[in-house]
């Protein structure tokens, strides 16, 4: 994960878990040192994700698209060419760590030794970084994006690059929706605004998270 200035779902679905941006902070504190790689240390990420996204699938799979896209581990620091580093499972860029350790009320050092060994607080503040860019946003894409970088054109490659692990792990057909069973045609994009008429609407089922393309802004 690249250095993103900026803090910015679904629109519709941001209102019903931002609160939880801030309230959930508190889930981040690590209780003990975490396996560093391996399979237990993937085991314990895949329970820390599970745990970040708080019952939302959408999220977990978002946050799952996240990992995999960073491809980071237990431990891991990576350096970048400006003298910042990428820590943890999800490569959370040492820029962030004083607002997190504001945010939690803990030392730099604290914060930043967290990031990188403890998978439950990298997941989280994961979660809180795209959360606040969904909420600033209102764009799943453009937040997917933002965690990645504040720059336009490399948001867009990193959204696509999101989206293809994403469908790799959960399957091509995550960013479709079925349309109604007496329509010939097999799928049709889902927009965001759809989603809502999931509950209401016998005949159609939705899945997914929007339309993503390389020339969206």
């Amino acid at each position: 994960m690249k250095t993103s200035p900026s803090m910015p779902e679904f629109a519709s679905r941001g209102r019903t878990i931002i609160p939880i941006i801030c309230a959930g902070l508190s889930f981040m504190m690590p209780i003990q040192a975490q396996a560093r790689g391996g399979t237990q240390g993937e085991v314990r990420l895949a329970e820390c994700i599970r745990q970040a996204a708080d019952g939302h699938p959408w999220l977990e799979k978002t946050l799952w698209g996240l990992r995999d896209q960073e491809g980071g581990w237990i431990g891991a620091q990576v350096r970048n060419t400006n003298g910042s580093h990428d820590l943890g499972p999800l490569q959370i860029n040492s820029w962030w760590v004083p607002k997190l350790s504001a945010l939690v009320g803990r030392s730099q050092v604290e914060v930043r030794t967290w990031l990188t060994s403890d998978p439950c607080f990298n997941a989280g503040a994961a979660r809180w970084i795209f959360l606040s860019a969904l909420r600033t946003t209102g764009d799943f894409w453009k937040a997917v994006g933002v965690y990645h970088s504040p720059t336009a054109w490399r948001q867009r490659r990193y959204a696509l690059s999101v989206a293809r692990h994403m469908q790799r792990r959960f399957g091509r057909g995550l960013f479709v929706r079925p349309v109604a069973r007496d329509q010939a045609s097999a799928n049709v994009p889902l927009k965001p605004a759809q989603d809502e008429r999931r509950a209401t609407d016998p005949k159609v089922q939705y899945h997914g998270f929007g339309t993503v393309s390389g020339g969206s802004s």
